[in-house]
């Protein structure tokens, strides 16, 4: 399949600048897949819709102020998105104007009373690699970083998108971009769900660049996805383990929780594997679901890894219709915008 099969106009005003003026207040667009229908309510009311007895996993991953600007040697100023660590001292980053930061060039970045020098050591198909003069830590980023808001966000990170660009479950730090489906759940929205006899299994995926850069290649097949880091426990594997053999049903809180579950299963095994690994899974129209049942995720950019794995789980031409139903009664799009349910 071809990407310019996943393109849609979408008017710029749907584009949500800002979340909603509460958390938990945004519109919701129920597929019930079964029914046929779509159905328009609220984050507020989802857990009517939610089966009782399932489990719903949830990415417990917390955004790093992970864009950070240091000064080149001529004095220039050169973003830095710093997207995994190797080790304390070494990072793995996406730099601006890529293509002159070359291996050997260092930088300055200004902290409170002092400077920490970083200096491009390599480069990979993941970035380039930046070593320090020190080991860094999450106080570097949080003294002199910034919140990575994604570009179609057309302003600069404010001061509440330290709150509202996080979940309230946030734990884990390492994410360059939001697990966006879980923006809108509220401690008040989760114990209603609970109330249900619905048990929340937390996964880490440290969300990495690929959630918002476009696909570039022509053909899926082509595409690589950037390389992310995920962990799950022995109590979110013993959870999901005993509803998927009790045929209950699993519902993933985004496309980061469902690649997680699915690169972490032992299909020979039947069994959600313990620990850390790594992910590059790409979910494209044809692929096989092994766990995951429902999924509840935001509305996507045009063309994205994102949309094809929404069309991979829904229906191509399901998804289109819900999508065209959305954007005709003006839900708001992408990281800060509305929701959608899929049962």
């Amino acid at each position: 399949m071809e990407i310019k099969e996943f393109s849609f106009n979408l008017p710029q005003h749907l584009i949500a600048q800002y979340p909603s003026d509460r958390r938990g207040e945004s519109r919701l667009l129920v597929m019930d897949r079964k029914k046929g229908t779509l159905v328009d309510s609220s984050v507020s009311e989802i857990a009517q819709y939610l089966p009782e007895d399932s489990v719903l996993v949830i990415n417990n991953s917390k955004v790093r102020k992970a864009r950070v600007y240091g000064k080149s040697e001529t004095g220039g100023n050169v973003e830095f998105l710093f997207l995994s660590m190797i080790s304390p001292s070494r990072w793995i980053a996406m730099v601006s104007k890529s293509k002159r930061q070359k291996v050997g060039k260092s930088y300055l970045f200004e902290l409170p009373e002092d400077h920490v020098t970083g200096t491009i050591v390599e480069e990979t198909a993941d970035g380039k690699i930046v070593e320090f003069d020190r080991d860094l830590d999450e106080w570097f980023f949080d003294t002199i970083g910034h919140v990575p808001l994604p570009p179609y966000i057309k302003r600069d990170d404010e001061f509440s998108d330290e709150n509202r660009y996080q979940t309230v479950y946030a734990s884990s730090s390492g994410s360059v971009a939001a697990p966006t489906a879980g923006l809108h759940f509220t401690e008040s929205v989760l114990e209603t769900i609970r109330r249900k006899n619905i048990t929340i299994a937390p996964v880490t995926l440290h969300v990495g660049p690929g959630t918002f850069l476009p696909v570039r290649s022509q053909n899926l097949e082509d595409h690589v996805m950037h390389r992310e880091f995920y962990e799950v426990s022995e109590e979110t594997s013993m959870a999901v383990d005993k509803a998927y053999r009790d045929k209950r049903p699993i519902i993933a809180v985004g496309t980061t929780s469902v690649r997680t579950l699915e690169s972490a299963w032992d299909a020979e095994n039947e069994h959600l594997t313990t620990g850390k690994g790594d992910t590059r899974l790409f979910i494209t129209p044809g692929y096989s679901f092994s766990l995951v049942t429902h999924m509840m995720t935001n509305f996507h950019t045009p063309e994205s890894t994102l949309l094809v794995l929404v069309s991979a789980f829904a229906g191509k031409k399901e998804i289109e219709k819900a999508y065209q139903h959305a954007i005709d009664r003006e839900y708001h799009f992408f990281s800060y915008g509305d929701a959608m349910l899929i049962l």
